[in-house]
């Protein structure tokens, strides 16, 4: 089964950026559908952004987008989210997640909990 380990969090003060970087292990997401999401304390998992198998579709929740980008290297078996002008708003652990069905055509975000593997997250705290 494929694991999912992410990085790139930390504290950083609005307005700054990161790069959030999901690596694969033990077989390819090049076919999968994947994405982020994120929870903050006492809070359930939003949706924060997708990207298509065939890497030339994305999606991104109201509050991200134009702000947040996601991206995959298929080469490298790891998908990114770079995150730019970040608010406290945005505080929250980050999950990364690939559907468990190859070429998938239900979106990301519409998946079930079952049909997805998920990493263990990965701490962003911004501060005003």
């Amino acid at each position: 089964q494929v694991h999912l380990r992410e990085s790139g969090g930390g504290l950083v003060q609005a307005g700054d950026s990161l790069r959030l970087s999901c690596a694969a292990s033990g077989g390819t997401v090049s076919g999968n559908d994947m994405g982020w999401f994120r929870q903050a304390p006492g809070q359930g998992r939003d949706f924060v952004a997708a990207i298509r198998w065939t890497g030339g579709r994305t999606y991104y929740a109201s509050p991200v987008k134009g702000r947040f980008t996601i991206s995959r290297d298929d080469a490298a078996n790891t998908i990114y989210l770079q995150m730019d002008n970040l608010t406290p708003e945005d505080t929250a652990t980050y999950y990364c997640a690939a559907s468990k069905v190859a070429y998938s055509n239900t979106p990301l975000a519409a998946q079930s909990n079952d049909n997805l593997n998920w990493g263990q997250g990965t701490q962003v705290t911004v501060s005003s």
